[in-house]
């Protein structure tokens, strides 16, 4: 049984499952889950709690399997948690983990949580993912993206009885707080309850959190790409300044650019030979927030406009590796922001 994030609460409050699994890439919002699961065996008797971490092919999963079996003589319920950092249980955990699935059925005494990162499609389609999705209640934490994280800060200040001001000022507001800590919902948190120690309930000004947030945003080359085929040029250069602070590699920064410049003529060529954009995008690879960026700016951006890009990508290549290319810049930095940002203005709405 799956259960969204936000109506986990309500699931518990209707009675707890004997099984949990929780996976996601969010530390913040994984461990708040679990710590939510947590309180409630809690409340209903479960005084015990094991603990394993999965590390490395040679993990004994039969300690595991001995403690969802066992009970102290001064317990007579207990929570088993299992954290599987890497997502990959190996043969032997694949089968650990469909035991542990029967023995959780019509389980009132052993309340069994699997902690696991994001899983990609066929980790899903495994069979021990099925069995614990077939038998138990999976919660799916994804990331809050940049266009929805003013929202979830407001959402947060609440809970705290703060607000920003209404209308434009506090957008700016909120804009403001998630540009200073997009990438990093951990130090969002804590900036968060430091707004709630420095200041009393009631109205937020931009002053307060200009004063009070610190720059503690991180950038991956994923989210940039986002940043580029969304059109944005200020989050984009924003973007770059801070991967380049934080020491990424030029060559990656290089090769994500390019990847997503590839991929737009790969499906141009789809396209021109009389292949469906859905058809196009998927035989392409082309999924999720980069497939809705594609059928946003393939069908107006030109076949000389996408060339000029591809030669623009060669000539960075090349840069990013110590080549001196006429009419660009020598700098790796320098010769990526003006792909990114001549990359970013064709896929800009007009």
């Amino acid at each position: 049984m799956q259960v969204p994030l936000n109506q986990l609460s309500a699931q518990l409050g209707k009675g707890l499952r004997s099984l949990y699994t929780v996976h996601g890439d969010e530390p913040l919002l994984v461990q708040e889950a679990v710590d939510a699961i947590r309180a409630s065996a809690r409340a209903n008797g479960y005084t015990e709690r094991s603990s394993f971490t999965v590390a490395g092919a040679h993990f004994d999963w039969s300690a595991v399997l001995a403690a969802g079996g066992s009970l102290s003589l001064f317990a007579d319920k207990q929570i088993i948690e299992v954290r599987i950092p890497s997502g990959k249980p190996g043969k032997e955990g694949s089968t650990a983990l469909q035991q542990l699935v029967s023995s959780s059925v019509d389980n009132d005494s052993t309340l069994t949580i699997v902690v696991l990162p994001r899983l990609d499609k066929a980790t899903k389609t495994g069979a021990w993912f099925a069995a614990l999705e077939s038998h138990g209640a999976t919660v799916q934490i994804d990331s809050i993206e940049r266009t929805a994280l003013p929202a979830w800060i407001a959402q947060r200040l609440q809970q705290q009885k703060q607000h920003v001001k209404a209308g434009e000022e506090g957008q700016r507001t909120l804009a403001f707080f998630a540009d200073r800590v997009e990438g990093n919902l951990l130090a969002a948190h804590q900036e968060i309850q430091k707004l709630g120690l420095l200041y009393p309930a009631g109205e937020l000004g931009f002053e307060q959190v200009e004063q009070a947030v610190l720059n503690v945003a991180r950038y991956d080359v994923f989210k940039l790409s986002d940043a580029v085929l969304s059109g944005q040029v200020l989050r984009t250069e924003r973007m770059l300044n801070g991967l380049q602070a934080e020491g990424e590699a030029e060559v990656l920064v290089h090769w994500a650019l390019a990847e997503d410049i590839r991929a737009m003529k790969r499906v141009k060529d789809a396209l021109r030979n009389g292949r469906p954009m859905p058809m196009a995008l998927r035989e392409n690879r082309v999924w999720g927030n980069k497939e809705r960026h594609f059928e946003r700016v393939l069908p107006r951006i030109s076949d000389a406009t996408v060339a000029r890009l591809l030669h623009s990508a060669h000539a960075v290549d090349g840069i990013v590796k110590g080549l001196k290319v006429p009419e660009w810049p020598a700098n790796g930095w320098q010769a990526l922001h003006r792909l990114a940002l001549q990359t970013c203005k064709a896929c800009s709405s007009r």
